[in-house]
């Protein structure tokens, strides 16, 4: 043996929330691939540089304005389940407390901001959880929930469903990569900046052809973002 590290409370709370998931929810993965070329262009012209994940997380709400069964959560009455569509996307975002516990910040309302609202707030809601000074409400009333694997250069993330919700969407990492491109009446081989982005749905609420459609719409709004 090693060593044997007692749980942390953070570990704790992180353990006890994805068993809870993983008993409750019917977890199915799809997935895609996306050209982040539109994304990087929007970057380098935008004021302060916002992150890639900023535009992932607006284009993410104006496709659940489209796809709103993903912008939900399942209620059980009694016997019976039955799933509950909510109007505003509160846009949860996994932030790593440095290896010690997953907590999911919530930008509350997220549909009614701009990329570099987003930005801002991602930042925020980041720096609260790593320095201790987030407050509950901070991290309650989730909708959505978007994890960014990425920044570790991953490939495909299969990430577990927050509690109380019916989707997670995992940002893997973008790298260049040879791609079909057109090339005027045909096709030629380009380099572009090609990533995944991964959907964990529950299938008790939605079925793979609405998962599926929503991320196909999700890759066409970043594509053109």
């Amino acid at each position: 043996v090693l060593e044997r590290v007692d749980f942390t409370s953070a570990r704790r709370r992180t353990a006890s929330n994805l068993e809870r998931s993983v008993r409750e929810s019917v977890h199915t993965l799809t997935s895609t691939v996306v050209d982040y070329s539109a994304i990087e262009r929007a970057r380098g012209t935008a004021t302060g540089r916002p992150t890639a994940l900023s535009f992932v997380a607006f284009a993410v709400c104006r496709t659940l304005r489209r796809f709103p069964r993903l912008n939900a959560s399942v209620e059980r009455t009694g016997p019976n389940e039955r799933l509950v569509v909510w109007k505003p996307i509160n846009l949860g975002i996994a932030v790593d407390a440095e290896h010690e516990g997953l907590f999911v910040p919530v930008i509350h309302d997220a549909e009614a901001l701009t990329v570099p609202e987003l930005a801002q707030a991602i930042r925020s809601v980041a720096h609260a959880v790593r320095s201790h000074e987030i407050a509950p409400d901070g991290l309650a009333r989730g909708t959505f929930t978007i994890t960014n694997a990425g920044v570790f250069g991953t490939n495909v993330t299969t990430p577990i469903i927050n509690p109380g919700q019916v989707a997670i969407l995992s940002t893997d990492g973008v790298s260049m990569k040879p791609a079909a491109v057109p090339d005027g009446d045909g096709w030629a081989v380009g380099i572009r900046p090609l990533g995944n982005l991964s959907l964990s749905f529950d299938h008790r609420a939605i079925d793979g052809s609405y998962a599926s459609a929503f991320l196909s719409d999700l890759r066409d709004e970043m594509e053109s973002i």
